[in-house]
Protein backbone atom coordinates (compact mmCIF):
# COMPACT_ATOMS: atom_id res chain seq x y z
CA UNK A 1 0.00 0.00 0.00
CA UNK A 2 1.48 3.65 -0.95
CA UNK A 3 1.27 6.35 1.47
CA UNK A 4 2.80 9.77 0.69
CA UNK A 5 2.73 11.36 4.21
CA UNK A 6 3.56 14.84 4.75
CA UNK A 7 4.53 17.32 7.65
CA UNK A 8 6.28 20.69 8.65
CA UNK A 9 2.86 22.47 7.55
CA UNK A 10 1.71 25.30 10.21
CA UNK A 11 1.21 29.04 11.14
CA UNK A 12 3.89 31.83 9.44
CA UNK A 13 4.03 34.96 9.32
CA UNK A 14 4.56 36.76 6.25
CA UNK A 15 8.34 36.97 5.34
CA UNK A 16 9.06 33.59 7.14
CA UNK A 17 9.92 30.14 5.76
CA UNK A 18 8.53 26.88 6.31
CA UNK A 19 10.02 23.16 5.05
CA UNK A 20 7.48 20.89 3.83
CA UNK A 21 8.11 17.23 3.89
CA UNK A 22 6.98 14.43 2.17
CA UNK A 23 7.76 10.89 3.13
CA UNK A 24 6.82 7.81 1.13
CA UNK A 25 6.70 4.44 1.81
CA UNK A 26 5.21 1.09 -0.44
CA UNK A 27 6.48 2.66 -3.55
CA UNK A 28 10.33 1.99 -5.02
CA UNK A 29 10.97 5.86 -4.18
CA UNK A 30 13.83 6.20 -6.19
CA UNK A 31 12.08 5.43 -9.85
CA UNK A 32 9.40 8.09 -9.42
CA UNK A 33 9.18 11.91 -9.73
CA UNK A 34 7.49 14.02 -7.48
CA UNK A 35 5.74 17.26 -7.05
CA UNK A 36 4.44 19.15 -4.68
CA UNK A 37 0.83 20.80 -5.38
CA UNK A 38 -1.10 23.35 -3.63
CA UNK A 39 -5.32 24.30 -3.24
CA UNK A 40 -6.06 27.66 -1.81
CA UNK A 41 -9.46 28.66 -0.28
CA UNK A 42 -11.90 28.80 -3.10
CA UNK A 43 -9.45 27.90 -6.22
CA UNK A 44 -8.40 25.18 -7.97
CA UNK A 45 -5.98 22.68 -6.99
CA UNK A 46 -2.36 24.06 -8.71
CA UNK A 47 1.48 22.82 -9.38
CA UNK A 48 3.97 24.67 -7.56
CA UNK A 49 6.80 22.39 -7.95
CA UNK A 50 8.25 18.81 -9.45
CA UNK A 51 11.62 16.76 -9.53
CA UNK A 52 12.38 14.02 -11.81
CA UNK A 53 13.58 10.86 -10.02
CA UNK A 54 17.10 11.58 -10.07
CA UNK A 55 17.23 14.91 -9.46
CA UNK A 56 18.77 16.30 -12.41
CA UNK A 57 15.29 18.53 -13.78
CA UNK A 58 13.60 20.71 -10.88
CA UNK A 59 10.29 22.42 -12.37
CA UNK A 60 8.67 25.26 -10.59
CA UNK A 61 5.45 27.62 -10.91
CA UNK A 62 5.95 31.33 -11.92
CA UNK A 63 4.62 32.28 -8.41
CA UNK A 64 7.09 30.89 -6.40
CA UNK A 65 10.60 31.01 -8.88
CA UNK A 66 13.34 32.02 -6.46
CA UNK A 67 11.25 31.66 -3.19
CA UNK A 68 10.76 27.81 -3.35
CA UNK A 69 13.12 24.92 -3.63
CA UNK A 70 12.07 21.52 -4.25
CA UNK A 71 15.03 18.61 -3.29
CA UNK A 72 14.71 14.60 -2.59
CA UNK A 73 16.66 12.43 -0.82
CA UNK A 74 16.21 8.89 -2.35
CA UNK A 75 18.17 6.99 0.22
CA UNK A 76 15.06 8.74 3.05
CA UNK A 77 12.02 8.35 0.25
CA UNK A 78 11.33 12.13 1.51
CA UNK A 79 10.75 14.92 -1.04
CA UNK A 80 10.67 18.17 0.59
CA UNK A 81 9.35 21.75 -0.11
CA UNK A 82 11.90 24.86 1.38
CA UNK A 83 9.44 27.61 1.09
CA UNK A 84 11.26 31.03 1.79
CA UNK A 85 10.04 34.48 1.79
CA UNK A 86 6.23 33.20 2.43
CA UNK A 87 3.60 35.51 1.15
CA UNK A 88 -0.21 35.34 2.72
CA UNK A 89 -0.78 34.64 -1.27
CA UNK A 90 0.92 30.93 -0.43
CA UNK A 91 -1.73 29.91 1.93
CA UNK A 92 -3.32 26.91 1.52
CA UNK A 93 -3.09 23.18 1.40
CA UNK A 94 -0.08 21.64 0.31
CA UNK A 95 0.16 18.17 -1.54
CA UNK A 96 2.91 15.76 -2.25
CA UNK A 97 2.30 13.42 -5.41
CA UNK A 98 4.17 11.15 -7.35
CA UNK A 99 4.52 9.80 -11.07
CA UNK A 100 6.45 6.83 -12.11
CA UNK A 101 8.65 6.67 -14.26
CA UNK A 102 12.58 7.27 -14.38
CA UNK A 103 12.62 9.87 -16.87
CA UNK A 104 14.69 12.97 -16.91
CA UNK A 105 11.92 15.30 -18.55
CA UNK A 106 10.78 18.58 -18.08
CA UNK A 107 7.11 18.77 -17.44
CA UNK A 108 6.48 15.13 -16.03
CA UNK A 109 5.04 16.11 -13.10
CA UNK A 110 1.61 17.59 -13.94
CA UNK A 111 -1.26 17.04 -11.71
CA UNK A 112 -3.49 14.98 -14.45
CA UNK A 113 -0.25 12.25 -14.41
CA UNK A 114 0.57 11.70 -10.73
CA UNK A 115 0.07 8.38 -9.70
CA UNK A 116 -0.34 8.75 -5.97
CA UNK A 117 -1.65 11.95 -3.95
CA UNK A 118 -1.04 12.63 -0.06
CA UNK A 119 -3.75 13.82 2.61
CA UNK A 120 -2.34 17.03 2.08
CA UNK A 121 -1.36 19.72 5.03
CA UNK A 122 -2.13 22.84 5.72
CA UNK A 123 0.26 26.04 5.52
CA UNK A 124 -1.62 29.42 6.47
CA UNK A 125 0.87 32.36 5.96
CA UNK A 126 -0.51 36.00 8.28
CA UNK A 127 0.31 39.20 6.97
Amino acid sequence: QVQLVESGGGLVQAGGALRLSCAASGLTFSMYAMGWFRRAPGKEREFVAGITYNSVIRDYADSVKGRFTISRDNAKNTVYLQMNSLEPEDTAVYYCAAREGAYTTRGYVRADAMNYWGKGILVTVSS
